[in-house]
């Protein structure tokens, strides 16, 4: 039976409290169980924060990850990649604090390469320093999960995710279905059936520890010409993907998997997922701590 964890990217929006450390509790409270830790600005927490976090979402069976810096291009120009790397790193340290189990990364622009397939390269030798780092930091508990992009300019494609994960060690994908939805201008992700097809090449091309679990991030998504535009609400019709084709097909082939909302009304629709997966997969498949 598969199983599941919900939860918001960053501090729940209808928690009070500006202080991060509440934000496990409150979740609790609500019926959550995940959280992503957003670092997108920079890694601006201390040890000492991080891992008073760390310490009460264990206490109240939160799942924890860590969404690194956006500015981050690991296909750029040599200091480019050289500042990238040093952010990774960074993500890395904080995600061991506070033992996140997955630092989430935008892997780079294809602008500064001759070709896709060199952008692509390029990534892979460059994270090839951050995943050394992570070994010799002892924080092989900490994978890293290259995130399907949004817009035609990024690397992240879902073929170029799993590339980057099959060349090296403790490095899985990160499916972003809106992502996924936006650059492909709306032609994937419309049924059951082709988000089987994403989950099975993922299997067929790393193994089932890539779907163990499968860390996702789902919202209804606004494109344009380059892909991904603006992140909607789930109760914004006119905007896709949609969510029941990705829990049918989770649940249909017995995918674990954290969904992490990054809807604009974040917790609210982390909720509005859950419920849904409720009633398609059935309650035994929503796990109530992230110890079990």
């Amino acid at each position: 039976m598969p199983r599941y964890w919900f939860g918001p990217a960053g501090k729940p929006i209808t928690l009070k409290s500006s202080d991060i450390l509440r934000a496990p509790s409150f979740l609790k409270e609500i019926g959550l169980n995940a959280m992503e830790y957003e670092a997108v600005r920079g890694v601006n927490i201390k040890e000492e924060k991080a891992r008073a976090l760390g310490a009460e979402a264990k206490a109240n069976g939160v799942k924890l990850s860590l969404h690194a810096p956006y500015f981050i291009n690991l296909a750029g120009k040599r200091e480019v990649i050289e500042a990238s790397i040093n952010r990774l790193k960074e993500s890395i340290e904080a995600a061991s604090w506070m033992n996140a189990y997955v630092v989430v990364f935008h892997p780079g622009y294809y602008k500064d390469a001759p070709s896709k397939k060199d952008a692509l390269l390029k990534v892979i030798s460059s994270l090839k320093n951050v995943v050394e780092y992570r070994d010799q930091l002892g924080a092989k508990n900490v994978w890293l999960g290259p995130e399907t992009t949004g817009r035609t300019s990024q690397v992240g494609d879902l073929r170029e995710v799993v590339e980057i994960s099959r060349n090296l060690e403790g490095v899985r994908p990160v499916v972003d279905f809106a992502h996924i939805y936006a650059r492909s201008n709306g032609r994937h992700v419309t049924s059951k059936e082709e988000v089987i097809e994403i989950l099975e090449f993922i299997e067929k091309e790393l193994g089932e520890w890539a779907l163990k679990p499968l860390h996702v991030h789902f919202s209804k998504i606004e494109f344009g010409r380059g892909g991904e535009k603006e992140h909607h609400n789930l109760s914004e019709e006119e905007y896709g993907p949609n969510f029941t084709h990705v829990c049918q097909a989770l649940c249909e082939i017995g995918v674990d998997a954290v969904i992490i909302s990054e809807s604009p009304v974040l917790e609210q629709d982390s909720l509005v997922m859950l419920k849904l997966c409720k009633e398609i997969c059935g309650e035994k498949c929503i796990v109530e701590q992230a110890s079990e």
